[in-house]
């Protein structure tokens, strides 16, 4: 299978660069790697065990990130539950870099399936941004007791605009920390401070990775099986990828569910608006608490 680094120097750059990070962390947390089928998988733990029927919160970041860059929203999700966050085996960070050419929508499913049931083992709530989206929507586990779909990718094609596209390319060609800077301010609502780790890293990546697009929609009968567990899909209100207008009345086709809207957010939710994600998050668990 291929790999997402470039060589193995780029490997080990990034695997330090997240490493460093998650140690700075101030939250009590615990870090371990588990084998799976997709290869080693970084899995961080925080949070209290769950208690009185709340399901744990299983945490997927979408393409290009991981739980190095998800703590912030991981610490608001960890005062109620148990939050497990997991680097996506083929994505930047510290799980395999290796992901198969085709097939990858099953191949996720089952190395999440495996991950809930290794890890997790309790249900659990699974929120996934992005890419993550699309891998809570691949996975069949009776583990999970619902999704929460974050600018999720798979259930319609993402948006290219001509803008994003325009800041997309020189990021990728002549990569350096102000061209990051500048897709990340497209990918963002109007008047938001990029912070400094999160555009030292989209160059970091832009330098030693192989980057992925986004999966187109997953298959309808696919879908259908994920109505079995509770939806709820979220978008910001400026996202340029997956705007409310055509997240939404897919999300009520294909998901028979309505639309929140995160005002004042892009597509990178979980940096722009941790302290909504939390809400809405937290929301829709005790909507469905397991009783």
């Amino acid at each position: 299978m291929p790999s997402v680094y470039r060589n193995a120097r780029a490997q080990k750059e990034i695997r330090h660069w997240c490493r460093s990070r998650i140690d700075a962390w101030h939250v009590p947390h615990v870090r371990r790697e588990t084998a799976t089928s997709a290869g080693l998988t970084s899995v961080v733990t925080v949070g209290p065990e769950s208690r009185d029927g709340a399901p744990a919160v299983v945490l997927l970041p979408g393409t290009n990130m991981n739980a190095a860059l998800c703590l912030a929203a991981a610490e608001g999700l960890a005062r109620e539950h148990r939050v497990v966050i997991l680097d996506l085996p083929g994505q930047p960070g510290l799980s395999s870099g290796h992901r198969p050419r085709a097939g990858r929508t099953a191949w996720y499913g089952r190395w999440l399936s495996e991950i809930l049931a290794l890890v997790v083992r309790e249900p659990a709530v699974v929120v996934g941004h992005s890419l993550g989206g699309a891998v809570a929507l691949a996975c069949g586990s009776p583990l999970i007791a619902g999704r929460v779909l974050l600018s999720g990718a798979g259930v319609t094609r993402l948006r290219t605009p001509a803008p994003l596209l325009a800041a997309t390319v020189p990021w990728l060609l002549r990569p350096s920390v102000p061209r990051a800077e500048e897709l990340l301010r497209h990918m963002s609502a109007p008047g938001w401070t990029v912070p400094g780790h999160l555009s030292a890293w989209m160059d970091l990546v832009a330098r030693r990775c192989r980057t992925s697009l986004a999966p187109a929609p997953l298959p309808p009968a696919l879908l259908e099986r994920s109505r079995a567990a509770p939806v709820l899909v979220a978008t910001g209100r400026f996202d340029l990828f997956l705007p409310p207008g055509a997240l939404g009345p897919a999300a009520r086709h294909r998901l028979g569910v309505g639309l929140r809207v995160v005002e004042g957010a892009g597509h990178l939710l979980l940096d722009e608006a941790p302290v909504e994600v939390c809400e809405l998050v937290e929301r829709f668990c005790r909507a469905h608490t397991v009783r």
